[in-house]
């Protein structure tokens, strides 16, 4: 196995070199189980190693570090990681291929990239230890959402360039479930699978989970009388109600997971299945912080702001004060006192509309559309600005079995509670069940059109 060199100037050792699977796989790993006392001193010693491995291995993270007037030694206690300048997208985009890279391309064992719809893609690697930490830390999340070594689990997140598929694949197997890999798409053989392989678990996005629910509708069978009993859930923000309807829909428990490709992949966090009240995020591997999206100023634990994570143990392509964009707070672990948890997604500090003066996110009116009966968790908004005054459209299906005229009533008392909860006037479009764009990966809720978008 490779193992990344110290950097030059710094003593500390490589931080972490996960070991075999334990004989019994049910068990946690010992980090797992640590104290808070215990997490932040192995915090701050891997913390010192990622510093100064960064700063001489990879050229951006030196001129980054200078410009700022930082230096690695300037590490002195956990909270001075405050002294060191953020990163973004758009630092890793600079670098493109290639270029964030702190090991050779021989100690490189594969390569992931984001989609680049919104600019030129963002590059991940890791090597053979990055990629056996990756499936430890998969492999805590399932276990502590309920799935158990042994298991079949239908894995619908899309395999390729993108982490997810691959990422909860290898995790899923070092927990020691067999895997089918069923990537995203294809309706009808998700259905076809999951009756005739009578899985136990199923991993992908929450909507698409209610698109293959309505699947099984289409094809005249109940989603209730599946071998399913648990679904791990990511790759985009999702509601407690949203959790209900899939629970309800499907007769089983539904815990989030969550992870993006800068940072690693799916299993950054995961949430327990004993509690369902947030994902603990692997502190013995990530550091997080909350920060004020717009002051950039770090928050106290309990306080929202958007997320931002530094690696402790990547070797392929460290990661320091990486801006997530995602809005949540940080709260005291629970089943895992060492570990904090992280409270919902509530929406992307990039992601956020603002319309007529009042911030709103798409998980808003998740919310509160499926606290209509009627109405069903398949929306999208269209953002327009006509006569030089912005306007929302809401259109949103009936469910199968409410009527066209409950449905409309539905809409009405979904825009009265969208003026009332979160001060917008919009437009309701009731449409028919099944006309709405689904998808296998991460769903697009929201079309801006006030400047020609689409």
């Amino acid at each position: 196995m490779t193992s990344a060199p110290s950097p030059a100037g710094c003593s500390i050792p490589q931080p972490f070199v996960p070991g075999p699977p334990a004989a019994d796989r049910s068990q946690p790993d010992p980090e797992e189980l640590m104290s808070r006392d215990e997490i932040e001193a192995l915090q701050f010693e891997r913390l010192r190693w990622t510093l100064h491995y960064a700063y001489e291995n990879v050229d951006a993270y030196r001129e980054l570090f200078d410009d700022h007037g930082v230096h690695p030694r300037d590490f002195q206690q956990l909270e001075d990681l405050r002294l060191f300048p953020y990163t973004d997208k758009e630092f890793l985009r600079k670098a493109y291929p290639f270029k964030s890279f702190a090991v050779d391309m021989a100690d490189i064992r594969r390569i992931h990239a984001s989609s680049g719809t919104t600019g030129q893609p963002t590059v991940v690697a890791y090597t053979e230890n990055d990629l056996q930490v990756w499936g430890t830390l998969v492999a805590r999340c399932f276990r502590n959402s309920g799935i158990k070594p042994g298991d079949k689990v239908h894995n619908a997140y899309g395999y390729g360039l993108f982490t997810g598929g691959l990422g909860a694949h290898y995790g899923a197997e070092r927990l020691g479930c067999a895997v089918i890999p069923m990537s995203g798409g294809q309706t009808e053989k998700q259905v076809q699978m999951i009756r005739d392989f009578e899985p136990q678990a199923i991993l992908c996005t929450p909507t698409y989970l209610l698109t293959i629910a309505d699947g099984f509708k289409a094809m005249g069978l109940d989603p209730r009388k599946t071998s399913l009993r648990t679904a791990v859930l990511g790759a985009e923000p999702w509601t407690e109600e949203m959790r209900r309807e899939i629970e309800q829909t499907f007769n089983i428990d539904a815990c989030d997971i969550y992870g993006l490709s800068e940072v690693m992949g799916p299993g950054v966090a995961g949430e327990s299945v004993a509690t369902k009240a947030g994902s603990h995020i692997w502190e013995d591997h990530f550091r997080p912080e909350i920060i004020d999206p717009f002051t950039d100023e770090v928050l106290e634990t309990g306080q929202h702001g958007e997320l931002v994570f530094t690696s402790l143990t990547k070797e392929a392509l460290p990661i320091i004060r990486y801006r997530t964009h995602d809005l949540t707070r940080l709260l005291p672990g629970n089943d895992l006192p060492g570990h904090r948890r992280m409270g919902r997604i509530t929406g992307r500090s990039d992601d956020m509309i603002i319309l007529r003066g009042v911030n709103l996110f798409p998980s808003q009116i998740e919310e509160l559309a499926l606290q209509v009966p009627t109405l069903s968790p398949h929306f999208m908004l269209e953002i327009t600005r006509p006569n030089r005054m912005d306007q929302m459209t809401v259109t949103i299906e009936r469910r199968d079995d409410a009527s066209v005229e409950d449905a409309t009533a539905g809409g009405k008392k979904l825009q009265q509670e969208i003026k009332t909860k979160i001060g917008s006037s919009c437009t309701i479009t009731i449409a028919e069940p099944g006309t709405l764009a689904r998808s296998s990966g991460k769903l697009r809720r929201v079309y801006d059109l006030r400047d020609g978008g689409k």
